[in-house]
């Protein structure tokens, strides 16, 4: 079974491999991404990901040891998931090529649902899309208890599209399927995330 299939299997009720099998997966799938230099488009990132396998980042994975391994499976008891919306480029900008967004993060536990959004930008063919998140939003049982900037989210929101790579947060996607997409953030951790239903 080659990587980019085991990757597809991340969300299985069934046949769902390892988690040392999923993390050399994706180690593997982003070694042959480096070398094939497959460019992905933002487009093909748009709509709900759940994301179903981390493996932390550097200092997490050291500081864990055997309690994060070779990383997890996501429990489906509590709902994580990331979703993309195109917006329009702004005129004033980093000079880089890159595609605009929106970039949301939904955790949904019980009664409680937690919402943090921001822009996001797409740099292709780097297949790296860097995101800032600026607001937040709490739900408990669906009564609004809070929906605001974050962090002086205004203003960071104003600067962020002139902003370079080095200066952002960013997930570098080695892997973008239909049904799958696998990153490295910039800790280093790796992540997978399965196409939800919209």
């Amino acid at each position: 079974m080659s990587p980019v299939e085991i990757l597809e299997r991340v969300d299985s009720s069934t046949a769902r491999p390892t988690a040392e099998q999923m993390r050399q997966a994706c180690l593997e799938a982003e070694k042959a991404g480096k070398k094939e230099k497959e460019s992905y488009a933002f487009e093909q990132l748009e709509g709900n990901w759940r994301l179903c396998f981390i493996t932390g980042t550097k200092k997490t994975q050291k500081n864990a040891g055997p309690v994060m391994g070779a990383g997890r499976y996501l429990p489906k008891l509590a709902s994580i998931s990331l979703s993309y919306t195109p917006r329009e480029k702004p005129q004033e900008n980093s000079g880089e090529t890159f595609a605009a967004g929106t970039i949301t993060n939904d955790i949904k536990f019980a009664g409680i649902h937690l919402s943090v959004s921001g822009p996001a930008k797409f740099l292709s063919p780097q297949n790296i899309m860097t995101f800032d998140f600026t607001r937040m939003a709490v739900r408990v049982y669906g009564v609004q208890l809070f929906d605001s900037f974050i962090r002086k989210g205004e203003a960071s929101e104003v600067s962020f599209y002139q902003r370079k790579v080095g200066q952002q947060a960013f997930f570098s996607y080695f892997l973008v399927r239909e049904t799958v997409i696998a990153a490295r953030g910039r800790g280093g951790g790796l992540a997978v995330w399965g196409r939800s239903p919209s």
